[in-house]
């Protein structure tokens, strides 16, 4: 079609082409079930656009949203990784015992994130050059973490003396605005930004597309999967550090079962299991649905063991919609 033709389309089919087009756009669709979800709880709980229970969703979502980050990285390029929980916990326990053998916060912060570091390479490792399943590989990293963190506590909290500067990570506020919210936006935007516009992000999506072409393409597909799933565990340790930073106590049991929610983020947000789809902001949102799916839960009096369950559901229908729309349109979408 020419320009002049362009210019001649009637504005309502523009409009409707318009629309049509952010259909097919899958944050679009996972933002308006966020609208919908939070419209009805609305409806039925006039506590629910309070400013305070909004920062309050927010701010219990906003670890699950970090890691999600790095989760669905690793998921476009056809990978998993179960070890998030593990990771958090542990860098979490590691932070705190810096803590408490004198060492200064950045040095204390530093083998927190140096934990996440570990977990990111030795996955890497494992599923690159031994060739081990993503699956396999952190189910067995997830374990260690698990076993190592009961080890070094014997199931007994870590509570050191920390600078009082340090809580405000994960207790302070920016205007009426937690911190840890304002971390996970930025995070979002550097890796929105990160994986839309540079070779590295290409080179991701390439990855899980199609790795034999991608390899065939001159990308290093090796060194890509070794990257994200560095990025996944050394963003897990940040959640971690935020976390320990809020309640100044590292818990045996931190982390126990965050991957699955992160997971659930990621594959609610349209990534793709099978590689090759997936985007940051469409993580976060993600999250943000389960965040507020677990907050209507409380609002509405409904037994708060029916929360895994809708969240089940909601994780269904978002995958079994991805399914069918490939299904239908031939994967393009």
């Amino acid at each position: 079609m020419s320009n002049s033709e362009a210019t001649q389309t009637p504005p309502h089919r523009r409009f409707v082409s318009g629309l049509t087009q952010l259909h097919h756009v899958r944050e679009i669709n996972v933002l308006l079930a966020l609208v919908l979800v939070g419209a009805l709880i609305s409806f039925a709980s006039p506590y629910f656009l309070t400013t305070n229970n909004l920062m309050g969703v927010f701010r219990a979502f906003s670890l699950t949203a970090i890691m999600s980050i790095g989760m669905v990285m690793v998921i476009i390029t056809g990978g998993i990784d179960l070890s998030v929980g593990s990771a958090m916990g542990l860098s979490s326990l590691v932070t705190a015992l810096a803590f408490d053998a004198g060492f200064s916060m950045p040095a204390s912060i530093g083998a927190g994130v140096g934990v996440g570091l570990a977990f990111g390479l030795a996955n890497g490792f494992l599923i690159t050059a031994i060739g081990l399943p993503p699956f396999i590989a952190t189910l067995g990293t997830l374990s260690i973490g698990r076993g190592l963190m009961y080890m070094i506590t014997h199931g007994v909290p870590v509570t050191p003396d920390t600078p009082e500067f340090f809580s405000f990570f994960g207790q302070g506020y920016i205007g009426p605005v937690p911190v840890p919210v304002i971390i996970m936006v930025v995070l979002m935007v550097v890796f929105t930004v990160i994986m839309g516009r540079t070779r590295f992000g290409r080179h991701v999506y390439a990855t899980g597309g199609n790795e034999q072409a991608a390899r065939l393409s001159g990308v290093k597909v090796n060194r890509v999967k070794l990257s994200v799933y560095i990025l996944s565990s050394v963003i897990a340790s940040i959640a971690g550090i935020i976390g320990f930073s809020r309640y100044l106590s590292a818990e045996p049991a931190s982390g126990f079962g965050a991957e699955l929610d992160v997971i659930a983020a990621a594959a609610i947000g349209g990534a793709s299991l099978a590689g090759g789809v997936g985007s940051v902001a469409g993580a976060v949102i993600g999250a943000a649905l389960v965040g507020i799916i677990a907050n209507g839960v409380v609002l509405l009096n409904i037994n708060t063991y029916a929360q895994q369950a809708i969240t089940g559901g909601v994780i269904l229908i978002a995958v079994s919609i991805d399914v069918l729309r490939n299904k239908y349109t031939g994967g393009n979408t």
